[in-house]
């Protein structure tokens, strides 16, 4: 669909090409100005801010919510595509998904139409959005925040069209490392030339920890061009989900007494989660009253069920299958400890959610994103990524002890204190207004839009 001054009811917005971006009464509403964008001037003034991302993740829109609540900024969402928000098939959860939760609601989005041959978020063409090229150049942003990742056609696109007309570019990113997901080597060879090429290409980086801002620099990226948002989760949000979950009631539906400690891993069963070495630690450790329980979908599913089995642990393993948003936080309120042994696993939300939660973390040593967030000892323990002896050894310590898991519990909620929305929002901001005012300090006052 052409980007004019008509847009599907979907939206929920209504365009005039004389009027800047409006929220009306009752109803979410935006305006494109019919110039071309250009460098504000006004450092005083609200940021207007284009979103852009794939597709609609239950993760982002508790996110969304918070900045749109921002009186610096006013944002609007552009989604590449409605899945998520509509029910499909996940390719990596292997069902047919239906998230339980509103996500469009409580802040200003457009969906902009994927004109690919053959839609599919996973391949380069099977994004592309022409519609963006005129939502960007005629919107009235001062910055364009992308989300997509840069595999999709739809973002270079978005990054053309900005610089085309001299609004700051920031790619948010929670890479940490240049290994391959799927251990491919000609992967981890072109990565570093291809993640330079792109990070040089915009304005500033949102790194989501300071492993993907050392990354970053260790690729030759300037530390002024760097932000770090720390954590990605709307903390308030999440304990008012938290705060109507029963712990006995849950606990009741796994057919997992009341007063047993329960290990929770809550992750996609793929091999790069390495759920299989859990299990095999958790039989290891040998703790006759503890339970575990595994919350995900996935093609491991099939195995991990058959070595429960074989293992003689069905009385006290319990594998969930997929869980919808809504039940997520009673997931966590009804367990005592997560666990996370990934080998491939940037920067998940499942560890600040847990820590929100109260509950300390095992992490494996891969997930670099989130080593931060561990003071081993006293929030949790981190381990080397597949050594299952140290798991097992981790989780005897910890249930043989009846003093430990609290001690650990009181150290995530001491640690947790610090983390809130309004850091995360200060840190957003603070990386916008970096970028405006790079981009206005590089650039000189009678050349700011670049003429196509």
């Amino acid at each position: 669909m052409a980007w004019d001054t008509r847009l599907p009811c979907e939206t929920g917005y209504t365009l005039s090409p004389r009027l800047p971006f409006l929220k009306t009464s009752g109803s979410l509403a935006a305006t494109a100005a019919t110039q071309p964008a250009m460098i504000p001037t006004m450092s005083d003034r609200r940021y207007r801010v284009l979103i852009l991302t794939t597709h609609v993740i239950p993760y982002a829109s508790p996110n969304y919510r918070a900045l749109a609540e921002d009186p610096r900024l006013e944002t609007v969402v552009a989604y590449c595509s409605l899945q998520g928000a509509e029910p499909g098939m996940d390719p990596e959860f292997g069902v047919q998904i239906q998230w339980d939760v509103p996500l469009l609601d409580g802040y200003k989005w457009v969906h902009v139409p994927n004109k690919s041959l053959r839609p599919r978020l996973a391949h380069f063409w099977g994004v592309w959005n022409p519609g963006l090229w005129k939502l960007v150049r005629t919107g009235g942003f001062d910055a364009v925040v992308i989300y997509t990742g840069y595999m999709c056609a739809s973002f270079w696109l978005t990054v053309l069209a900005a610089k085309s007309v001299g609004i700051p570019v920031l790619i948010s990113t929670d890479s940490t490392a240049l290994q391959s997901r799927e251990g491919k080597r000609w992967k981890e060879s072109l990565k570093p030339f291809i993640l330079r090429r792109v990070y040089s290409f915009v304005d500033v980086i949102m790194a989501a920890s300071n492993a993907s801002r050392k990354l970053a620099m260790e690729l030759g990226i300037s530390e002024k061009r760097i932000r770090v948002i720390r954590c990605g989760v709307d903390k308030e949000s999440w304990l008012q989900r938290q705060e109507g979950a029963d712990r006995r009631a849950v606990r009741a539906s796994w057919d997992v007494p009341a007063s047993a400690p329960v290990v929770l891993f809550c992750a996609k069963l793929q091999p790069w989660k390495r759920p299989l070495d859990l299990l095999e630690a958790f039989s290891k450790a040998d703790l006759p009253c503890v339970y575990l329980v595994l919350a995900g979908e996935g093609p491991q599913r099939g195995e991990v069920e058959a070595r429960v089995r074989a293992l003689g642990l069905t009385e006290r393993v319990r594998v969930l299958g997929f869980v919808n948003a809504s039940q997520l936080p009673g997931i966590y309120r009804a367990a005592d400890i997560f666990v996370l042994p990934s080998a491939y696993d940037p920067c998940p939300l499942v560890v600040p959610e847990a820590m929100f939660s109260g509950l300390p973390v095992i992490l494996s040593d891969a997930v670099l994103g989130r080593l931060e967030m561990i003071d081993s000892g006293k929030s949790g323990y981190l381990y080397p990524c597949g050594d299952i002896g140290s798991l097992a050894g981790i989780l005897k310590n910890i249930f043989t002890d009846t003093q430990r898991l609290q001690q650990l519990k009181e150290g995530v909620r001491r640690q947790m204190e610090s983390w809130t929305t309004k850091e995360f929002l200060d840190c957003w901001f603070g990386a916008v207004d970096t970028a405006v005012h790079l981009r206005r300090s590089s650039v000189p006052a009678d050349q700011g839009v670049i003429q196509l």
